[in-house]
C-alpha cells in the first residue's frame, strides 16, 4: 500500500514504454525534480485521469445512505451471537455512513453503546448514549438506554449521577407511561437493583494498565539538547561527507536510556486490506481493518470511533481529534479518499506534509523551490550558483563577516537547531538519481494527477505566496510532493504496535509486532543503519521513542536498524534488501563478523552431527566440526528432513487450533526426538516446538510443564534475537501469564 495499486502501476509503466525514445531520455537525464515533474505533468492526458478516476471509484469512501441499515442488521447478528467486539465494529461502520441528526446514526450509536457495555467499556458506552440522544434517538426506546446509562454510572462509582439518572427515569415514566405491564415490572426490578448498588458502590481507582500507559507517556528526555530538541543531552548531531548527518553519544550511555522522543511530522494510517468493490462479494465490506480500530489522526486504539461528517473512511478517537485533523489537512483530503487509497500511502504522506507546512514559516523552502522552477532552463553552473545563494540565505549571517561562512547542516535553522519541522523534512535526501527512470515517472505522473484533482476541486491553499514567474502554486508544491514521495523510499518509518492473538478463552495469548501506519520522523531519519543496532525503537500513538539497547560509549555513533536485522536474515539477503531500498552496501560489524562465520551459518539455522552432536560445517556437503569425527552428509538431505519436520509441526499446530492439545503434545514430542538427531539445540524450529508445547500444556492447565517448555523456548529466542529484543519481550510476557495462572 506504500506505492500505487498494481493496476495504475502497470498502466503507467506501459505508457512509459510507449513514449518516444527522445522523451524517455529527456526525463531520464533531467537534472532536477522540477524538470522531472514538469516534463511528466505535460504527458498526463485526460484518458489517463479517467482511468485513474475509475480505479478510485472502486473504493467506498463516500457516505452511502443504504449502508447504515445493512451494518446495523449485521451488527445485531453478531450481538445475538455474543460477539460484542464484532458487533461494535459493524455498528461503527454504520455510524460512519450515517448523516448527522438522522434515525440511522442515533440507532447505530445506541446499539454500539449496548455492545460496549457488554465489553466493559463503560465510559465509551456513556459517550455513545449521549451521542444517540444528541442525534434524536426515539423517545419510545429511551427507558432501556437510560437504564444502561445508570448501570454504567453505578459501575464507575459515580453514585450521585447514577441516582439522578434513576430519578429522571422514574419521573419520565410516571409522566409518560409507554411500557407494558411486563416491561414495567422488569424496569422496576432493575431500578431497585441499581438503587442498592448505587448506595454500596465506591469510586473506582484507575486501573493499572491505564496508569502504566500514562506513566510511559509522561516519560521525558533527560537534559535539554539545544541542537536537537527531540533528543536527549546525551547525543549530538554530526555531519560527514561519507556518512552524512548522524548522532553520536556525548557521554557513556546505559542500556534503557531514552535518547530520542519525537512526534511524527505527519503520519498516515495503513488502511489494511481494503480491496476495491469489484473484488468483494458484497457492496459493503464487513471485515475489520486498522481503519476501524485506530484513530486516523493520533493512532490511538479505540472501539468507539467518531466519523468524519463528510466521508465514511476517516474515523477518530474523539471530536477533538476529528476537528484537529480537519483544520490541518482533512478538509482538503476528505473528497480525495478513493484517489489517495489508489495512489498509495507515500502519495498521501506527501500531500499531507505540504498541507501541514501551511502552518509553518516555509517561505525560504518555497523560495528554493521557486528558484529551481524559474531557472529550470538555465545551465548547470547557474543552477549551482542559485542553490549556493539560497543555501547561504538559509544559513544566516556570520558574526564575523570577514570570515568564510561554513555551510550549515542541512535541515537546521538559522541558529543551527535541527527541529522536527517542514524545513527538516524538506532536506531529507530523495536519492533521485538512484531511482529507476520508470519509478520516477510513476511518482511524477501520480503527483501530477493528484495536483490536477486538487486544482479542479479548488480546495488547495498554499503555505505562502509564490513569487511571480515561478509557475503555478500547484506546480511549486507538486515538485515538493514529488520530492517527498522519493524521500519516503529511504526515510519512511513504519509505526508499529503490539497486537495480541488468540481467542479470549485462552489463558495465555501470543503477541506480535504489526505495522500500523507510516510516518516521517526527521530526527530518527538522522540515525544510520546497523544490522546489529545499539538502540530499539517503540511507539505510543504517533510518538516514537529511541532507547539504548546496550551500553554505548562516549563518541560512539547511535545506530538504528532499517529492517534487515542480523537475527532475522543472512548477510547476503540483508545486503540485497539494503541495496534495493536504501542504495548502499552495509559494512557494519555484524556483516563483517558474518563473513568469517559463513562456514557454519547462523546458530539458529545450524545442523548438528548425528554421531557426536557437534555443529556441521560446509556448503553442499556438510562435515562434522569435531576433529575426532568423520561424519558427513549432503545439505540437501538435511534440508529435506527439516521440511518434513516442519510439516509435522504444522500438523501439531492445526491440532492445537482445533482444541486437541493431547494429540498436539504427542506429535510434538515425536518431532522433538527427530530434531535431536540433526538440528542444533539453538535452531529456531527447536525453540518454536518448545513454544508450541508450552501452549498445549497451558491449554490443559498444566502450568508447570508449560512454563518449563516456555523457558527453553526463551533460551533459543535470546540466542537469535538478543536479550533486549521485542521477540524476547513477547516470550517473557507469555511466561508472566503462565506464572500468574499457575
Amino acid at each position: 500500500m506504500d506505492l500505487p495499486v498494481d493496476e495504475w502501476k502497470s498502466y503507467v509503466f506501459q505508457k512509459w514504454s510507449l513514449l518516444p525514445k527522445s522523451t524517455q531520455v529527456t526525463i531520464s537525464t533531467a537534472e532536477t525534480l522540477s524538470d522531472i515533474f514538469l516534463h511528466s505533468s505535460l504527458l498526463l492526458q485526460p484518458e489517463d485521469e479517467m482511468f485513474l478516476q475509475n480505479l478510485s471509484r472502486g473504493y467506498l469512501v463516500e457516505k452511502d445512505p443504504n449502508a447504515p441499515l445493512f451494518y446495523r442488521e449485521e451488527g445485531n447478528k453478531k450481538f445475538q451471537q455474543k460477539d460484542y467486539m464484532g458487533a461494535t465494529v459493524l455498528y461503527s461502520k454504520g455510524i460512519s455512513h450515517s448523516r448527522p441528526h438522522t434515525a440511522d446514526i442515533s440507532l447505530c450509536y445506541a446499539n454500539r453503546s449496548a455492545a460496549l457495555f457488554h465489553l466493559g467499556q463503560h465510559e465509551m458506552c456513556l459517550k455513545d448514549i449521549m451521542s444517540a440522544q444528541m442525534h434524536g434517538y426515539p423517545e419510545r426506546l429511551q427507558p432501556k438506554m437510560m437504564l444502561r446509562k445508570a448501570e454504567c454510572l453505578v459501575t464507575l462509582g459515580r453514585r450521585q449521577e447514577a441516582s439522578q439518572t434513576i430519578s429522571d427515569l422514574e419521573s419520565s415514566f410516571a409522566a409518560k407511561p409507554t411500557l407494558t405491564a411486563a416491561q414495567f415490572q422488569i424496569l422496576q426490578t432493575n431500578l431497585c437493583r441499581l438503587k442498592m448498588k448505587a448506595q454500596e458502590k465506591e469510586s473506582l481507582t484507575e486501573t493499572f494498565p491505564a496508569a502504566l500507559t500514562k506513566a510511559l507517556e509522561d516519560m521525558d528526555l533527560k537534559g535539554e539538547n539545544g541542537q536537537v530538541p527531540s533528543a536527549s543531552s546525551s547525543v549530538s548531531l554530526r555531519t560527514d561527507p561519507l556518512r552524512g548527518r548522524y548522532l553520536v553519544a556525548t557521554k557513556d550511555i546505559l542500556p534503557g536510556e531514552l535518547l530520542v522522543k519525537e512526534d511524527a511530522f505527519v503520519s498516515v494510517l495503513h488502511p489494511g486490506e481494503m480491496p476495491p468493490l469489484c473484488h468483494l462479494e458484497s457492496k459493503w465490506d464487513t471485515r475489520v481493518t486498522n481503519g476501524d480500530l485506530y484513530c486516523h489522526r493520533c493512532l490511538d486504539h479505540t472501539l468507539a470511533t467518531v466519523p468524519c461528517d463528510g466521508c465514511s473512511y476517516a474515523k477518530y478517537c474523539s471530536h477533538d481529534c476529528m476537528q484537529q485533523a480537519w483544520d490541518l489537512y482533512h478538509s482538503v483530503e476528505c473528497s480525495l479518499g478513493g484517489l489517495l487509497l489508489t495512489l498509495g500511502v507515500f502519495c498521501h504522506i506527501a500531500l499531507r506534509s505540504t498541507l501541514v507546512a501551511r502552518f509553518e514559516d516555509a517561505s525560504k523552502v518555497i523560495r528554493k523551490l521557486c528558484g529551481e522552477i524559474r531557472n529550470r532552463d538555465t545551465c548547470s553552473p547557474e543552477r549551482e550558483t542559485l542553490v549556493q545563494t539560497l543555501t547561504c540565505d538559509l544559513g544566516g549571517e556570520s558574526e564575523n563577516k570577514g570570515k568564510m561562512l561554513e555551510p550549515p547542516v542541512p535541515g537546521c535553522d538559522l541558529n543551527g537547531k535541527y527541529e522536527s519541522n517542514y524545513n527538516a523534512v524538506f532536506h531529507l535526501l530523495p536519492h533521485t538519481g538512484n531511482h529507476s527512470p520508470e519509478h520516477r515517472f510513476l511518482c511524477a505522473l501520480s503527483v501530477s494527477a493528484l495536483c490536477r484533482r486538487l486544482e479542479a476541486a479548488g480546495c488547495y491553499k498554499p503555505a505562502a505566496a509564490v513569487p511571480p514567474g515561478s509557475g503555478s502554486e500547484l506546480d511549486v508544491w507538486g515538485v515538493a510532493m514529488l520530492k517527498h514521495v522519493l524521500q519516503l523510499h529511504c526515510n519512511a518509518q513504519a509505526i508499529t504496535t503490539i497486537q495480541h492473538t488468540g481467542s479470549k478463552e485462552n489463558s495465555v495469548t501470543n503477541s506480535r509486532q504489526v505495522r500500523l501506519a507510516t510516518g516521517i520522523f526527521p530526527v530518527i531519519s538522522l540515525l544510520n543503519h546497523s544490522c546489529s543496532p545499539n538502540t530499539s525503537v517503540s511507539f505510543i500513538s504517533t510518538v516514537a521513542t529511541v532507547r539504548a539497547s546496550q551500553q554505548i560509549g562516549k563518541g560512539q555513533e547511535i545506530l538504528h536498524c532499517y529492517g534487515p536485522h542480523q537475527s532475522r536474515m543472512r548477510a547476503a539477503e540483508r545486503q540485497q534488501k539494503l541495496r534495493s531500498q536504501y542504495f548502499f552496501d552495509c559494512s557494519c560489524a555484524a556483516c563483517q563478523n558474518e563473513k568469517h562465520s559463513a562456514a557454519t551459518g547462523p546458530r539458529w539455522e545450524a545442523f548438528c552431527c548425528r554421531s557426536c552432536g557437534a555443529l556441521m560445517q560446509g556448503d553442499d556437503v556438510l562435515i562434522c566440526g569435531s576433529t575426532s569425527c568423520t561424519e558427513s552428509v549432503s545439505r540437501d538431505h538435511l534440508i529435506s528432513r527439516l521440511q518434513d519436520l516442519q510439516q509435522q509441526v504444522g500438523m501439531a499446530r492445526k491440532l492445537l487450533r482445533n482444541d486437541k492439545p493431547e494429540g498436539a503434545i504427542q506429535l510434538l514430542l515425536g518431532c522433538q526426538r527427530d530434531a535431536q538427531s540433526f538440528l542444533s539445540g539453538e535452531h529456531s524450529l527447536v525453540g518454536e516446538m518448545e513454544d508450541d508445547l508450552a501452549q498445549a500444556y497451558a491449554a490443559l492447565g498444566d502450568w508447570q510443564k508449560s512454563a518449563t517448555h516456555l523457558q527453553k523456548s526463551l533460551q533459543v529466542v535470546e540466542v537469535r534475537h538478543g536479550p533486549s529484543s521485542v521477540e524476547m519481550g513477547h516470550e517473557l510476557f507469555k511466561l508472566a501469564q503462565l506464572f500468574f495462572n499457575g
